[in-house]
């Protein structure tokens, strides 16, 4: 019986890496890299424990690219504070969860929740005749 010889094996085994192989193999792992960029941008998960029987899955909203695109630069636009039924000029609600406050205590605290956010986001696009306004576009499969 031979006895196996590394030597012999590896050149004839013998690999040739060409420039255009090692050009091709760095263009898969830019793609990889930026379709993971794309898949992982900065979705902001809401307050998912407050809704229990989901018949659609969440919204990935982006906010930075989302406010950028939209020319949004006031954050009370979206965060807003309201005492006594007033809103309150240069306040905003940005440390607090949407639940927090669209919450109607002893009534469900999803549909109140839900209520809420499509009024607001779906309620802005069809003013700006801009952005996502049915179901589907939002609630991504």
């Amino acid at each position: 019986m031979k006895s196996w010889n590394f030597q012999n094996r590896q050149r004839r085994f013998k690999l040739k890496i060409r420039p255009r192989t090692i050009k091709i193999v760095a263009m898969m792992f830019a793609i990889s890299l930026i379709s993971f960029a794309a898949w992982c941008n900065d979705c902001m998960e809401i307050d998912a424990e407050v809704f229990e029987n989901n018949k659609r899955p969440f919204v990935c909203f982006s906010h930075d690219d989302h406010n950028e695109n939209a020319g949004i630069e006031d954050c009370a636009v979206c965060h807003h504070v309201y005492e006594d039924g007033k809103l309150m000029a240069d306040e905003t609600s940005e440390d607090s969860t949407c639940s927090e406050c669209h919450a109607v205590k002893g009534d469900s605290k999803q549909m109140e929740l839900i209520t809420q956010y499509h009024d607001r986001c779906r309620g802005c696009h069809l003013e700006r005749k801009s952005g996502p306004v049915t179901c589907g576009e939002c609630h991504k499969k």
